[in-house]
C-alpha cells in the first residue's frame, strides 16, 4: 500500500513538472489566453427601439465595437461575426419599419465598416418576426449584396475623356474636362463602392453606392439601389444613377 501510495505521488509530480512547462509555451505562443476578471470587457448599450423592445450592446476597442448581443423579448442573439467602428458618429443605426409590407415590422440594424476621405462602407441586417412552438421570435432574412446588383445591371466605360455608365437602355456620358480632373490621375475604370450606405425611404429599404474616376476629384454620382421582398429574400426592385450636380 505504502509503494502504491509512493508511486501515485511520485507520478503526480512527475506530470506536473511535464505540464506545466507547456502551460507556459502555450501561453507565450498565444494558443490560448486565460481570461479574468480584469481582462473582461464591459458592454455598452448603442442603440434602442423602446417601440419593439429591442436593445443592442458590444464591447469596445481601440476603433470598433465588437461582440455584439441583441436583446430581444423572446431571448438574446449572440452575433460575433458583426463589427462597427467606435466613432459615436457612426454607431449602429436602428430601425423599426414594415419595409416587405405585410402588416408586421422588421428590425434593421445598419452597421457601419470603414470610413474615411469621401469614404464610407456600411452593411445591413434585416430580422423578420416568425412564430415558434415558443412563441413569436426574430430571423434574419438575406439581403442582396448591393455591388452584386450593381455588377449585374451596369456597365461601365472609361476613357481620358469621358466616362459612360449604361443601366439597361440608358447610357450616362460624362465629360471629364467637366470634372477638372487630370487625366494622368485617373483609375482604370470607373470605380463603384467607395461609399455605401444603406437607409430606409418610404418604408423601403435602399442603398446609395457612389461611383468615381480618381482619388479627388472625380465624383460621378450615386446608384440608386430600393429593395423589394421577393423569393425569402430582399432584392433590387429599381435601380437608377443620380449623376452629381
Amino acid at each position: 500500500m505504502r509503494l502504491f501510495t509512493k508511486f501515485t505521488l511520485f507520478f503526480s509530480i512527475l506530470l506536473m513538472l511535464i505540464l506545466i512547462p507547456l502551460e507556459t509555451y502555450a501561453a507565450e505562443k498565444g494558443f490560448y489566453k486565460i481570461v479574468t476578471n480584469e481582462n473582461t470587457k464591459e458592454e455598452i448599450l448603442v442603440g434602442s427601439l423602446p417601440e419593439a423592445n429591442v436593445k443592442l450592446y458590444a464591447t469596445e476597442r481601440t476603433g470598433l465595437l465588437e461582440n455584439f448581443r441583441l436583446h430581444l423579448s423572446s431571448g438574446d442573439k449572440y452575433l460575433p461575426f458583426w463589427f462597427n467602428v467606435s466613432n459615436r458618429s457612426y454607431w449602429p443605426s436602428l430601425f423599426y419599419k414594415d419595409i416587405n409590407q405585410d402588416g408586421k415590422k422588421e428590425l434593421i440594424f445598419v452597421l457601419t465598416t470603414g470610413y474615411g476621405n469621401d469614404t464610407v462602407k456600411q452593411n445591413v441586417h434585416v430580422f423578420h418576426e416568425i412564430k415558434t412552438d415558443l412563441g413569436n421570435a426574430y430571423e434574419e432574412t438575406l439581403v442582396d449584396n448591393p455591388m452584386a446588383i450593381i455588377l449585374k445591371n451596369v456597365k461601365t466605360n472609361l476613357t481620358k475623356s469621358e466616362a459612360i455608365i449604361t443601366l439597361g437602355n440608358k447610357k450616362t456620358v460624362i465629360k471629364i474636362d467637366e470634372l477638372g480632373v487630370d487625366p494622368k490621375h485617373l483609375f482604370p475604370d470607373i470605380a463603384i463602392g467607395n461609399i455605401t450606405e444603406f437607409e430606409i425611404l418610404d418604408n423601403k429599404l435602399t442603398a446609395n453606392m457612389g461611383a468615381s474616376v480618381s482619388p479627388a476629384g472625380g465624383y460621378l454620382g450615386d446608384f440608386h439601389i430600393t429593395y423589394t421582398f421577393k423569393d425569402k429574400m430582399y432584392q433590387v426592385e429599381k435601380i437608377e444613377f443620380i449623376p452629381n450636380k
